[in-house]
């Protein structure tokens, strides 16, 4: 069975820091673009970054570079979104999603390119 599995999140005071993780079942991590993508309440969902198969491709949407890092570990099966400086406008529900595709990264942040999807994690950024 073909699986996308989320881990992390929580809920963190603005200016915090958080992990979110990725991990895939039934299918090599290694294979693999992934991306994250986030769904604020009320809102649709957006890409936030992605990673290509060797780890050495990676793209972010504005809101969030220099803040968030995406990194991987294949061998460990685990894609980590590393987020710092938290805002309020970051909360959101967090998706990974993954695809067998060559990467490219003007393409690897919109969704209907991905193929398997998690469940989400929430994150939640207050006082």
């Amino acid at each position: 069975q073909l699986k996308v599995v989320e881990s992390g999140g929580g809920s963190v005071q603005p200016g915090g820091s958080l992990n979110v993780s990725c991990s895939v079942f039934g299918f090599h991590l290694k294979d693999y673009v992934i991306g994250w993508f986030r769904q604020a309440p009320g809102k649709g969902r957006e890409g936030v970054s992605c990673i290509s198969q060797d780890g050495f491709g990676t793209n972010y949407v504005s809101s969030v570079k220099g803040r968030f890092t995406i990194s991987r570990d294949n061998y460990r099966n685990e894609v980590v979104l590393q987020m710092n400086m938290l805002e309020p406008e970051d909360i959101a529900v967090y998706y990974c999603a993954a695809r067998s595709f060559d990467y490219r990264a003007g393409v690897c942040l919109a969704s209907h390119w991905y193929t398997y999807w998690g469940r989400g994690t929430r994150v939640t950024v207050s006082a």
